[in-house]
């Protein structure tokens, strides 16, 4: 690490701690040289492979956008989407690997999405997963029904417009 103030090509760590989110380290230095301190923070890079092959840095801020075109017209908070933010990240980073594909990153949103909001989740889903026709649409809500208790679902089905499965009488 070059020394900011006399351009020195090394320098001593004097203090090290993780930020308070545990994303970053903050290092204190000394230079040998000119004996001036300065602070360095260091992050692990995390790079997303497109489709088209290039490759771009993470942003927590692009899966937010994306997220927050999914929840547009629902009862959706910035603070649920700053929210879901980090817990995709955290979710990509706790891979271990320094680079993912897209389709890895919205495989980790999709999870935090199903329990924000069901709607936006279909919403995503259906960009995500390249829905096509209404049939895909009503094998998403199949699924939804199928692993999720009845509670969590009505609102979806008055949101889509859907008439609720009539329960069975014995």
């Amino acid at each position: 690490m070059h020394c900011p103030f006399c351009r020195h090509p090394d320098s001593r760590v004097v203090d090290s701690r993780t930020t308070d989110d545990g994303t970053s380290i903050r290092r204190r230095r000394q230079c040998p040289d000119c004996g001036r301190r300065f602070t360095t923070v260091e992050t692990a890079s995390l790079m997303v492979i497109k489709r088209s092959g290039v490759t771009e840095p993470f942003s927590r801020n692009k899966v937010i956008a994306g997220v927050r075109k999914a929840c547009q017209g629902r009862p959706v908070t910035e603070d649920a989407l700053a929210q879901l933010g980090q817990r995709v990240e955290e979710a990509v980073r706790a891979t271990g690997s320094a680079e993912l594909s897209t389709h890895d990153v919205g495989l980790a949103i999709l999870g935090p999405l199903q329990d924000l909001d069901l709607v936006a989740y279909l919403r995503f889903a259906s960009v995500y997963r390249a829905f096509d026709s209404l049939e895909d649409f009503e094998a998403a809500i199949v699924e939804l029904r199928e692993q999720l208790p009845p509670t969590n679902l009505r609102g979806l089905d008055e949101d889509l417009g859907v008439p609720a499965p009539v329960p069975a009488t014995d």
